[in-house]
């Protein structure tokens, strides 16, 4: 087994560990003896095991994201099941991710319970990943391998949408969970946290979506 350990920078300071020569059955001991309570992020992916332990300011995008796609929901009267950083894998695939956030949003009717499955049930619809140090692009392929249809990712104090088409990310402007809903408008959003407290964006949020929804151009 290699160990590698990435130090972040002293302003930042979500950290990182890789392992290498992992097996799978390693990789469950080790999520079974981490228990569900815990901070910290674990990706596998052929026998490579990164374990992530987020900053407070990682966590407080997240969280900030989170209240984005649950007022959106609300909203737009869409069912909504938000599963956090649920453990997300498959065996056959030899590989898995926990995300910082993600939810089932079309599919949310498929998902019976509290618990996933992905070698019967579909994966989530919608997930968030915040980048601050380490980049997600590596966990983009385990993503895609999963089938996850939208990704919403937090990079360089902006979120980028991107969808799954022919087998691959593509960015896009508008999400395929909330079509009404633009990148630009979720980072316009998202600057408000630069002055305002949590509660003052997410009620701009919820007068911004009934705007929408009274324009003519959303007239049944």
């Amino acid at each position: 087994m290699t160990v590698t350990t990435i130090n972040p920078s002293p302003e930042k300071t979500t950290q990182r560990v890789v392992l290498s020569n992992i097996s799978w059955q390693t990789y469950e001991s080790l999520l079974a003896e981490a228990g569900d309570k815990r901070s910290s992020r674990f990706l596998y992916s052929q026998g490579v095991l990164e374990i992530i332990m987020p900053s407070d300011l990682h966590e407080t995008v997240n969280c900030l994201l989170k209240q984005f796609v649950t007022t959106l929901s609300d909203e737009l009267k869409l069912k909504r099941k938000g599963f956090g950083s649920t453990t997300l894998n498959r065996e056959d695939l030899k590989q898995g991710a926990e995300p910082d956030s993600c939810f089932y949003i079309q599919n949310v009717d498929r998902i019976r319970g509290r618990k996933i499955n992905l070698s019967i049930d579909p994966p989530p619809d919608l997930i968030i990943e915040v980048d601050l140090t380490s980049p997600s692009t590596n966990r983009f392929s385990i993503y895609k391998n999963l089938g996850v249809p939208e990704i919403w990712r937090y990079v360089g104090q902006t979120v980028q949408f991107f969808q799954l088409q022919n087998g691959e990310y593509a960015s896009c402007e508008y999400s395929g969970a909330f079509p009404i809903v633009s990148s630009g408008i979720i980072n316009q959003f998202l600057q408000m946290a630069e002055t305002e407290d949590d509660t003052t964006i997410i009620d701009a949020l919820r007068v911004w979506v009934r705007q929408q929804l009274r324009s003519p151009d959303n007239e049944q």
